[in-house]
């Protein structure tokens, strides 16, 4: 009664012992072969990448201390700039207002000479009519005296005589 598909539903419905046995060593030798032969290359690779990764980690981290170390000096580099200018611009108002106060003290010298020589001119022409003027009432005094010597005249005579003598100088001028 048993026929072979009882045997079968036996073998399949049992345990067959040297079934796992030899799978658990085909396993074993696949885990052997595979840390030999791919675990070894995947291990390497995962360093390798683990490497690259720290490496460019560490490049970065090092670039950005670079870029923030460039960015320092900028920094100082900028402000200096602009103390500088700032320098040369406070340079350049003091030597402005120093040279606008040497223009100002210079035109008020220049000024002050101006009106010197314009005072001395003017006192000179000054002598010069006032000694104009002695000579022309000196010539007056010598011509009066001379027509008052050559004819007696009374104080009205005299009088007319000099406002005359005065209205022909006048009229020459």
């Amino acid at each position: 009664m048993y026929g072979l598909t009882d045997n079968l539903i036996v073998q399949a419905s049992g345990f067959a012992f040297g079934d796992a046995i030899a799978q658990l060593f085909f396993f074993f030798i696949l885990l052997v072969l595979l840390r030999k032969f791919a675990w070894g290359p995947l291990m390497n690779m995962m360093k390798e990448r683990e490497d690259y990764i720290s490496g460019e980690i560490e490049t970065a981290e090092k670039s950005r201390e670079e870029a923030a170390r460039l960015q320092r000096e900028a920094s100082e580099e900028l402000k200096q700039t602009r103390q500088d200018a700032q320098k040369i611009i406070e340079d350049a108002r003091q030597t402005a207002t120093k040279q606008e106060k040497d223009i100002i003290a210079s035109a008020r010298d220049e000024s002050d000479r101006m009106k010197e020589s314009a005072r001395q001119e003017i006192e000179q022409e000054k002598e010069k009519a006032v000694q104009q003027l002695k000579d022309q009432v000196a010539s007056m005094s010598v011509m009066i005296a001379s027509k008052v010597i050559e004819k007696e005249l009374s104080e009205e005579d005299q009088k007319q005589l000099i406002e005359q003598y005065v209205n022909e100088q006048g009229e020459e001028r």
